[in-house]
């Protein structure tokens, strides 16, 4: 019985911490964009200062060389936060676009300090470029 309740509980904490906050009144679906790897590129200049898309080279942020498609707190070699590491989030290209919007309100308690980025081209950009680095 004991084991019922924790998993139960477990399963309820893990499902309130991915509480995916909605997106802005007004903002496009992410569906609705074509992001352009090139201007992505541009974009991803503000990432460069904690992150790489250089394959087992980590900096403040883990390498995000093959992220498109990854399990959020599995690159290896990185202490991720225990609210990143035990989400389980899957980086697909939708889910990317929401948690750059707003990192620390998609996932409460992430080592990210970066407060998002607002313009929803510039993310659908960002991820094009990001998805045009191989997966690991």
């Amino acid at each position: 019985m004991i084991k019922f309740v924790l998993a139960t509980f477990a399963a309820a904490t893990a499902t309130a911490a991915l509480a995916v906050p909605p997106l802005p009144p007004g903002t496009p679906a992410y569906s609705t964009l074509k992001g352009d790897p090139v201007a992505g590129k541009a974009v991803f200049t503000v990432c460069k200062t904690c992150h790489v898309v250089t394959p087992g080279q980590n900096r403040i942020g883990p390498s995000l060389y093959g992220v498109v498609g990854r399990t959020s707190g599995s690159v290896p070699g990185f202490t991720y936060s225990a609210a990143n590491k035990n989400s389980h989030i899957v980086w697909t290209e939708p889910v990317l676009y929401q948690y750059l919007l707003a990192p620390q309100a998609y996932v409460p308690g992430t080592k990210m300090t970066y407060p998002g980025l607002k313009d929803a081209q510039k993310r659908a950009d960002v991820i094009a470029y990001l998805k045009s680095k191989p997966t690991s």
